[in-house]
């Protein structure tokens, strides 16, 4: 992959990719403009980074409920979707990023429904001795997750991302109804939000639905 295709893949801006790998914007811009080459002992180093970053997206199924697993607080028990995060972050006790739906919660995008089973997270593979977590990938970029009251969770254009990557098997309401706050939000516009050639089709059929979702 050249560079383009690798920040296509992954579905990041000039400067996300530019942060996420520690080199000058600048060069990121001369390189896929053609002005001049990224050296091939980088290009492939790149290439193995952002390999090792899209293994990461896991092919996933959403999870049944296991007796034997740890049950995680429910949802119906509080009042509103921060505080369950909250109690769900204190009853798991290791590092992990809130994905999704949950994301979106975080960001105060997406409220949630009272019946919530399923828990987007990326971390440890071991999270899934609990009731309802989907482990997206082990790890994720710094540069995409933010943080709020304690709480960790993937930045907007992350969470498009992998939405759109498992469109088959999500509710898509949420990030629905995200993207219409944030056509809200920006003046009736969606700029500052890219997607991957791969996506790019589901994306502008989600832009309309998020209108139409905005207007209603």
């Amino acid at each position: 992959m050249n560079i383009r295709e690798m920040r296509h893949e992954l579905g990041y801006t000039q400067s996300e990719f530019a942060a996420r790998y520690h080199i000058p914007f600048r060069s990121i811009q001369n390189w896929e403009t053609g002005k001049r080459s990224a050296p091939d002992y980088l290009t492939e180093l790149l290439e193995a980074r952002v390999k090792a970053d899209l293994a990461n997206r896991k092919t996933i199924t959403l999870p049944e409920y296991d007796p034997n697993k740890i049950d995680l607080p429910k949802r119906r028990n509080f009042i509103g979707s921060m505080a369950w995060l909250k109690a769900v972050r204190e009853c798991i006790a290791e590092p992990f990023v809130f994905a999704l739906d949950n994301a979106l919660m975080c960001q105060g995008s997406f409220r949630g429904r009272s019946d919530e089973f399923v828990v987007w997270v990326y971390g440890n593979d071991s999270l899934s001795r609990y009731n309802g977590i989907v482990v997206l990938g082990n790890k994720v970029s710094s540069y995409n997750v933010l943080e709020k009251n304690g709480l960790f969770y993937t930045d907007f254009n992350r969470t498009l991302a992998d939405a759109l990557a498992n469109e088959s098997i999500l509710d898509m309401q949420g990030i629905t109804e995200a993207l219409s706050r944030y056509y809200y939000t920006h003046k009736n516009s969606f700029q500052g939000i890219s997607a991957v050639p791969e996506y790019q089709d589901a994306f502008e059929r989600l832009a309309e639905d998020a209108v139409d979702y905005y207007n209603s």
